[in-house]
């Protein structure tokens, strides 16, 4: 018979660890901040809560009573009590985090597996019944969690930022001629983009949604040719939007003075929030390549659109940075 060797101390010690990450990812899920020393103390209570299986005297504790008041015991040590909703908040970010961190290390561990594995672990009870032995090694857990949380607070963040970035995009529709175009575009109060002379606001719209109404020969060069060399090679063409072509010159982020190539519309009509905002003093600067990268929105809307005095600050990564020269 082999003897069965525990090492307390490192059981102890990971514990620690992985109770005080677990905590700090709880304080980041629900933005409060927690002092450190009440966050090593909440996981020591964890850690010793885990030793205690080594004690026989002490199994009446494995309960589920028990486990559920030390977690109620371990947050009010991190977070204190300042209200039943933000400590309700916690407790349930507390255990989605727990319940992610757990199903993360199954799902890796299962794909690890072979079949051999699956099949070595299969129990079939008397009554017919089949049951799985689920074996985790100590040191798979302990070097799979920081990455199942790594990944688990990077999705968290995606969501987020997509959140953040939703309260700024609205419905755009811009009528040229007859011509309707629908597409989502978003705010960007970093946007002072206008015409020099009349100061008409300029919002940029991808030139795709155009591309049938546009000159075939602008088709895949508005960003490799200049807007004034596309505007000389128009004269004498068929073009019904000939009087309709404005140049705009400006000057974008990390680069050089240019002119972007822009239509006069009859109208233009944006939803954001709730509220419709309509105005014919614009003009709709084509861009030639992509705006968003996974298609979020395909304009960037002028704040001076939306006739509000102020409008709500957008997040610095979002702004185009485009001003006149």
């Amino acid at each position: 018979m082999r003897a069965l060797v525990v090492y307390i101390d490192l059981i102890f010690a990971a514990n620690l660890l992985i109770d005080g990450v677990l905590l700090w990812l709880t304080s980041w899920l629900v933005k409060q901040k927690v002092s450190w020393w009440r966050l090593i103390l909440s996981a020591l209570v964890g850690a010793l809560y885990v030793v205690m299986m080594f004690v026989p005297e002490l199994s009446f504790l494995y309960t589920f009573l028990i486990k559920f008041g030390l977690s109620v015991l371990m947050l009010w040590i991190a977070f204190g009590f300042r209200s039943l909703q933000s400590y309700l908040r916690a407790l349930g970010a507390f255990y989605i985090t727990n319940f992610a961190a757990a199903g993360g290390i199954i799902g890796f561990h299962y794909l690890l597996q072979s079949s051999g594995d699956i099949w070595n672990g299969m129990i079939f009870t008397s009554s017919g019944g089949q049951a799985y032995r689920l074996k985790i090694g100590f040191w798979f857990v302990l070097a799979l969690l920081p990455l199942v949380l790594l990944l688990f607070k990077l999705i968290q963040s995606s969501r987020r930022h997509r959140e953040q970035l939703d309260s700024y995009i609205g419905e755009v529709t811009v009528e040229i001629d007859g011509v309707s175009v629908t597409c989502p575009g978003l705010l960007d109060t970093g946007n002072r983009l206008s015409d020099p002379l009349t100061r008409i606001p300029v919002m940029v719209m991808e030139a795709s949604l155009w591309e049938t109404h546009l000159p075939a020969a602008w088709k895949g060069r508005l960003t490799q040719t200049g807007a004034d060399t596309l505007v000389l090679e128009t004269d004498g063409q068929s073009f019904a939007w000939q009087d309709r072509i404005r140049l705009v010159p400006y000057r974008g982020v990390n680069r050089g003075a240019s002119f972007m190539l822009a239509l006069k519309p009859d109208n233009v009509t944006i939803q954001l929030g709730g509220d419709t905002f309509c105005s014919k003093r614009v003009l709709i600067g084509l861009d030639g390549g992509t705006l968003s990268g996974d298609g979020a929105y395909r304009a960037v809307i002028h704040p001076d659109l939306t006739h509000k005095e102020s409008a709500p600050e957008a997040p610095a990564d979002k702004a185009m940075g485009l001003s006149n020269l």
